[in-house]
């Protein structure tokens, strides 16, 4: 008899009110490849750490709160970087979808590629999954690399993709005092979201300190040492500057 699936979750949340539309069940996959200097779950890096799980005993425990959800809630499946796990949530979200789920997935990005066997799973997954929510840390490549010790190339390849097929995306971008928030990088970044055409919603995500503890729980340097929120006045800028209020499509999902 073969052995189910498993998947490496960190964590869940059974109320979350941010992460897609409605009330959503969130869970955390673990492991990510990035090392964002503002990461606030540094815990959910290691890859193959976690608590492994099924399918079905995920899909179990959303449901008992399927009837919170309203007509827009669901299941959102974040990390960590849960496209490492791409034939787990192909099964997760498969499944979920039979029960009339409304499915999103929370992505960095960066495991993207038009090389198989990866691209015909993503195109396997994408079309169990009814809303992407795609975060871009940095429109240029050097600063995202200092910020993530990663390029951003496959990030901005996967956003061109999937505004091809035309499949919603919810853009997010992390506001950092010396790092993202500079008048001519948002600049930059607006120019190339205003070249896609599936855009149902820009998110300024303001830089905070919450994860601070982690870092010093598991003795790693904190990279961010000195640097504060965002300001109310910044944080409406980058809104102004991304036209944020431009994307309206998130009120017909």
């Amino acid at each position: 008899m073969t052995e189910p699936l498993k998947g490496f979750v960190h964590s869940t949340e059974s109320f979350g009110s941010v992460d897609g539309p409605g009330i959503r069940f969130i869970i955390f996959m673990q492991g990510c490849r990035m090392r964002c200097q503002f990461c606030h779950n540094p815990d959910t890096w290691n890859i193959g750490g976690g608590n492994e799980m099924t399918s079905d005993e995920l899909l179990n425990m959303a449901l008992q709160y399927k009837p919170f959800w309203g007509q827009k809630g669901g299941i959102t499946v974040s990390g960590g970087e849960p496209l490492l796990q791409i034939d787990f949530l192909i099964e997760l979200f498969t499944k979920a979808k039979a029960q009339g789920v409304h499915t999103t997935l929370d992505t960095c990005g960066l495991p993207f590629t038009y090389d198989e066997p990866f691209f015909s799973q993503f195109n396997k997954l994408l079309a169990v999954t009814d809303l992407i929510l795609l975060d871009i840390k940095h429109i240029d490549s050097g600063k995202h690399k200092e910020l993530t010790m990663w390029p951003n190339e496959s990030i901005i390849e996967l956003a061109k993709y999937l505004s091809e097929i035309n499949k919603p995306v919810w853009i997010r971008h992390v506001l950092i005092p010396e790092r993202t928030d500079y008048d001519d990088y948002l600049v930059r970044l607006d120019a190339f979201l205003k070249t896609l055409k599936n855009i149902a919603k820009v998110e300024i995500l303001p830089y905070h300190k919450m994860g601070v503890y982690k870092w010093e729980t598991l003795g790693i340097p904190y990279q961010l040492d000195g640097i504060d929120p965002p300001t109310a006045e910044r944080v409406e800028n980058a809104r102004k500057l991304l036209h944020t209020e431009d994307y309206k499509g998130y009120l017909d999902l």
